[in-house]
Parts: structure tokens; C-alpha cells; sequence
């Protein structure tokens, strides 16, 4: 008797530590943390560098947006819409002819903004792959490390970008993230720290500081260059004016 509730006792603990080392668990953990559901029909808006956004979603349809003036004409209002239809742009209320190209840059950069902002909701999407990474310390702090790539059908124009997170143990936030990206053919690297964390209506926002490795360096060692203070502050992901109207 006492074997077998040894054996138990052994099992429930395997089984436990077998699901910590699952990564699908823990960002389904996260995202439940962040706001689970409430992702799925709301309407998000928030002010990021001059520039306003609005995810809305019901269900499975959903509507990102981008209002700003013009740089270069500031009589023009410009309206960026990336739906589940694609891409469209308005200008004054008058919708305008935009080439292809031109969408798919448009749309990246929508996105890119969206995907950092309502993380880690975007963490379960089908284009995402996920795969552990093991457990680490930052800041007196324990977190698991889940990394993050993409398919290329469905993973958008930035589909080779590797993405490793770090969340925390106790609470399933992230605190930190690195990525890393082609420009101009060449390969790049950042690391954030999460700063501001707050909760509007029932869904977690935060903000980051934004570093830059001195010289490039593969995103394996971002953790090891932060915590050695090798790594430069670049800029402050604010975004303000944060609002969650549920649809």
C-alpha cells in the first residue's frame, strides 16, 4: 500500500513537471493571464509614436486600423485597414488605389505594431510553432523560455523571424523578449524588457524598453549580454491612450 501510494505520489509529480515543460501550456497560460477570451470580441485602441490603432474582433473576423496625418501633406487623414479581406487604405474618407507592394509592406507594419501590443495573443496563431527552451533566472526572478517561429504559409511577410520569450513562473506574464529580423538583408537582434504592466477592462498591456546587442550577435545569447549590461537602450515601446470597449 505504502508502494503503491509512493507511486502515485512519483506519477502526479511526472506528470506535473511534464506539463511545466510543455510550451503550448504555458502560452495558453499566459494568454489566459493577459485576457483570454476578452481578446476574441473587443475593440482595443492605444496612441503608439503619433500614431493611432484599433484592433477590433468579433470572433473570427477581425479589422486592424492605423489613423495618422500625412508627413508629407498634412491636410491628408490616412485610414490603414487590414481585415480578414486584406489590405486598404483611405485617405479623407476616399478610399485609394495602393500598389501591391506597397500592401504588403503596409500591411507587415500594421501588424508588427498590433502583434507586440496585444501580446501574447497572437502566440496561439496557426501560422506558430512553438518549442521549450528550459528554465533560466533574470532579475532574481524564475521564468520558462518558450521560442517562437512561423510556418511560411500564413506567417506573413516576416515568416523566418525568431522570437524567444521569457515567462514568469508565478504569474505566466512575460518579462522580457528577444527577436530577431532581416533588414536590408542583414540579420538583426533585439532584446525587450516588459515596463508598465497594467490592466484595462480585464486585458494585461506593457510596455518595453527596447535594446540593441553593441554588434551582431545571434538571439541565443540576448539573455547572457543583458544580464553581463552588454546590451545598449535603443528606445521606449509606449503605447498610450489605451482603451477596451467589449463587442
Amino acid at each position: 500500500m505504502k508502494k503503491s501510494f509512493i507511486a502515485i505520489l512519483f506519477g502526479s509529480a511526472l506528470l506535473i513537471r511534464c506539463s511545466q515543460n510543455d510550451p503550448q501550456q504555458i502560452v495558453d497560460k499566459a494568454i489566459a493571464a493577459a485576457g483570454g477570451d476578452l481578446y476574441l470580441n473587443s475593440t482595443i485602441e492605444f496612441d503608439f509614436r503619433g500614431r493611432h490603432y484599433v484592433a477590433n474582433r468579433n470572433g473570427g473576423r477581425f479589422s486592424y486600423e492605423r489613423i495618422f496625418i500625412n508627413d508629407k501633406d498634412s491636410t491628408q487623414l490616412v485610414h490603414d485597414f487590414v481585415t480578414n479581406d486584406g489590405f486598404r487604405r483611405m485617405i479623407n474618407d476616399s478610399l485609394v488605389e495602393v500598389p501591391d507592394t506597397m500592401k504588403v509592406k503596409y500591411t507587415a507594419s500594421v501588424n508588427s505594431v498590433l502583434y507586440f501590443a496585444l501580446l501574447p495573443y497572437g502566440l496561439n496563431d496557426p501560422s506558430v510553432k512553438k518549442k521549450w527552451l528550459g528554465e533560466t533566472e533574470l532579475e532574481g526572478k524564475p521564468y520558462y523560455k518558450i521560442e517562437i517561429t512561423f510556418q511560411q504559409e500564413g506567417g506573413g511577410e516576416d515568416f523566418e523571424d525568431t522570437f524567444i520569450y521569457w515567462i514568469d513562473q508565478s504569474d505566466y506574464t512575460i518579462g522580457y523578449l528577444a527577436y530577431s529580423f532581416q533588414e536590408d538583408g542583414k540579420a538583426d537582434c533585439r532584446f525587450r524588457k516588459s515596463i508598465n504592466p497594467r490592466v484595462v477592462d480585464g486585458i494585461r498591456f506593457s510596455d518595453y524598453i527596447n535594446y540593441v546587442p553593441k554588434e551582431t550577435k545571434p538571439i541565443a545569447e540576448m539573455e547572457t549580454l543583458y544580464k553581463s549590461g552588454s546590451l545598449k537602450e535603443l528606445s521606449k515601446i509606449d503605447n498610450t491612450n489605451v482603451t477596451v470597449r467589449k463587442n
